[in-house]
């Protein structure tokens, strides 16, 4: 279901441990339009740095990807290692090292293993085509419980095409970016500054509005390969299609990055923040962060607690004005407060938190903004997984 002329290929370098595949190569055959968005952390892995620099040219043919090893704060040997990769890549697959994209993700601080990586290398991209999308999504896990895959099928004009997505992340899940890599592919022609435009679009309404654990990775990546082998006319700002292509890679975004959150780790329960009534969509954001960062919010929605005085104590803290007495709350439709005071509805409202899917509302009254935020619960589980990360 992979969008025409895209070719998967993995392998088993045993980057972290041995037992699964851990690096993944994803092809165009044709050079394709390319747009990628990063990590705003300080502190950037290797080829994150390396990415950056590559995306300017706006185009590209393939990403090699591992799983188990961050590359990250390996100086210059992280660089040299990285480079290393994608010289190896270009050298089995014929495709020129600029063209070639690498994205890494795992444990911080340890050099990659290349004395395990050079022989599977070899094999990768002559073996491409071997494998699937699916199977390059399984590669790119880390501690996530499940590959994360999305395919929308739609037509621009006449001209039928697709557009898939696979990511991963489970934990350090922070906006701007959320930790994650993630991959978008499709066949359909897009102008370069409208592919641009469209994944920072689609990113700042998805990616940027999740968070499991507050933490912000230094290797988030998002890239988007369009390489027009559709056959549409090349969609650019001026086209009449542009928002119904728009309107797909946000769904897209946003699925995978519901996902994440439902794989986030230790999680039990999605939950969607959603502020309105604010007075700037800025304002609506802070709100939404502020309940969805909480660590007291999230322990209560974990023990099916209606605590929503753990709520309105997270916005009144967000840093934005409002009048607590205009101020409700809702769990999915039960408003468990009304004008800043108990509505007496604790019951109605501790029976939606037993749901696996929960939308928390929080109405403010001041205003016609609004900005909706995905979080999850925060678990026993959580602490485990992290407490041992690197054994």
């Amino acid at each position: 279901m992979a969008p025409k002329g895209f070719l998967f290929s993995t392998v088993e370098a045993a980057v972290k441990k041995p037992g699964r595949q851990d690096i993944a190569l994803i092809v165009s055959a044709v050079e394709a339009d390319m747009a990628g968005v990063f990590t705003t952390n300080v502190v950037k892995a290797a080829p994150v740095k390396i990415c950056m620099k590559k995306i300017v040219s706006g185009t590209g043919q393939a990403i090699v990807v591992n799983s188990g090893n961050a590359n990250a704060c390996t100086g210059s040997q992280g660089t040299k290692d990285a480079n290393e990769i994608i010289s190896s890549v270009s050298r089995e697959s014929g495709i020129d090292r600029s063209l070639i994209y690498i994205a890494s993700t795992g444990v911080i601080g340890r050099p990659l293993p290349m004395d395990r990586i050079r022989q599977p290398l070899k094999t990768l991209a002559k073996d491409i085509g071997n494998a699937t999308l699916d199977d390059a999504a399984k590669t790119i896990m880390t501690t996530d419980t499940f590959p994360k895959v999305v395919h929308k099928r739609l037509k621009i004009g006449d001209t039928g095409g697709t557009i898939s997505g696979i990511c991963k992340g489970a934990g350090m899940i922070a906006p701007n970016m959320a930790t994650m890599l993630c991959f978008i592919l499709t066949d359909f022609a897009i102008g370069k500054k409208t592919l641009s435009a469209m994944l920072k679009n689609a990113v700042n309404k998805s990616f940027n509005r999740i968070t499991i654990d507050g933490d912000m990775s230094t290797n988030d990546t998002v890239l988007m390969m369009a390489n027009g082998l559709a056959g549409n006319k090349p969609v650019t700002a001026k086209s009449t299609e542009l928002a119904k292509l728009q309107k797909a890679v946000d769904e897209i975004t946003y699925a995978l990055a519901e996902l994440v959150v439902k794989d986030g780790e230790g999680a039990t329960k999605v939950v969607e923040i959603l502020a309105k009534g604010c007075r700037s969509e800025k304002d609506a954001e802070k709100a939404a962060f502020s309940v969805a960062n909480s660590s007291l919010v999230k322990t209560a929605i974990y023990g099916n607690d209606a605590n929503w005085g753990r709520i309105i104590c997270a916005v009144g803290y967000s840093g934005i004005s409002f009048k607590e007495e205009k101020a409700d709350i809702y769990f999915n439709n039960v408003r468990i407060v009304k004008n800043g005071l108990a509505n007496n509805k604790d019951k109605e409202a501790t029976e939606v938190l037993k749901s696996k899917k929960i939308r928390i509302t929080v109405d403010l009254h001041s205003g016609k903004a609004s900005a909706r935020v995905l979080t999850c619960d925060l678990t026993e589980e959580y602490i485990r997984i992290n407490a041992e990360y690197r054994t």
